[in-house]
């Protein structure tokens, strides 16, 4: 694995993209932004780099809404090609994108807005041997890696922490957005996960499950039988991406510009569009809670139970699902939020 970028690309081509008409300008690109953002405030994002890793379901719409902000650098990493059962959910899943290198399309896209972007791509898999190279120079960091990539995850998260660089996990939750942000100086990703080496897979689902969105609140209408470990493929919507990259964007704007109200790890916040509730809190111990521990205990087992990891006993020929109502399924689950809150008001009596 090479530590550099297999291709960068910066500098200025707004001459080149202009065409007929008025010449490209940032300053009537970005105009609209006043009032939200000041003009200081703009010069300072369109001076400021994120590194984007990933770029499907919601890297893709973070790195188009960030640049629509602004925000004029950029390091981005991807080292899939884009194929059909990616069209459901991913900004540059279109039919001339088939078969294409994700990074490429999408900094075709992020430069098609702003073709004076500094943009440094990464068309291989970021590891360990690379990750400080990627990182270099950055202020934020965004997840888009793939749910079930727990270990790239912790990696790289581990990394934004040495060098000081906040990082902001946003996961389309069913049709919600989950999200939480990793002050450098605060509580880091492997103690508010209760992550470690050596978990098993559906140890480390349960973890990253019920961490992100401690209030559960899709559990109320996702069915958890189509979640399938070993394919690295669940249940994800265009909507729940799209509300991501706007949260992950409007917590970035407060970082890069200095902004109060920043709730950091072991804060949480999950808003679910289709259920309009918003849910936000604080995990004193993370996952390491009794209640948190609970939650991770049920969904484990349901996890279990559905062949997750492994054969599917008899028991998964039940699914367990929840009708959209938030009622009991056929196999008497619910809830898990609800569920482990009635577990803990027994064991308290």
């Amino acid at each position: 694995m090479s530590t550099s970028a297999d291709w960068t690309e910066s500098g200025s081509r707004s001459e080149e993209t202009a065409g007929e008409g008025p010449a490209w300008t940032y300053e009537e690109a970005c105009a609209r932004n006043l009032g939200l953002i000041s003009p200081e405030e703009q010069q300072r994002l369109r001076s400021s780099r994120v590194a984007i890793i990933g770029m499907g379901g919601v890297g893709g719409i973070h790195l188009v809404t960030l640049a629509r902000l602004g925000i004029g650098r950029f390091t981005i990493a991807d080292p899939d090609t884009f194929e059909l059962a990616n069209f459901n959910r991913q900004y540059g899943a279109t039919l001339p994108n088939l078969g294409r290198p994700k990074v490429k399309v999408m900094a075709e896209e992020a430069r098609a807005i702003n073709p004076e972007l500094d943009l440094r791509v990464f068309s291989g898999a970021i590891t360990s041997e690379n990750a400080a190279d990627f990182l270099d120079g950055a202020e934020v960091l965004l997840d888009g890696i793939d749910f079930f990539s727990f270990d790239a995850r912790r990696m790289i998260f581990r990394e934004a922490r040495q060098r000081g660089i906040w990082a902001i996990t946003a996961g389309p939750i069913g049709f919600s957005a989950a999200w939480l942000v990793f002050d450098p100086n605060g509580m880091g990703f492997d103690e508010y996960f209760d992550l470690h080496d050596g978990m098993a897979p559906v140890d480390q689902f349960a973890a990253f499950a019920i961490g992100v969105a401690p209030a559960g609140t899709q559990f109320a209408y996702i069915d958890l039988s189509q979640v399938e470990g070993g394919a690295a493929r669940g249940p994800s919507a265009a909507l729940a991406c799209d509300l991501c990259a706007g949260v992950a964007a409007a917590e970035t704007v407060k970082i890069l510009l200095d902004r109060t109200g920043i709730r950091s790890a072991p804060h949480y916040s999950q808003f679910d569009a289709y259920r309009c509730i918003l849910r936000r809190g604080r995990l004193r111990w993370g996952n390491r809670g009794p209640l948190q521990r609970l939650k991770r205990a049920i969904l484990r087992r349901r996890m279990l139970q559905l062949g997750y990891g492994g054969s599917i006993p008899p028991r998964a020929l039940q699914t367990a699902t929840v009708s959209r109502g938030g009622t009991a399924a056929d196999d008497g689950s619910e809830p898990l939020d609800r569920r482990a809150r009635q577990c803990t008001s027994r064991l308290k009596r």
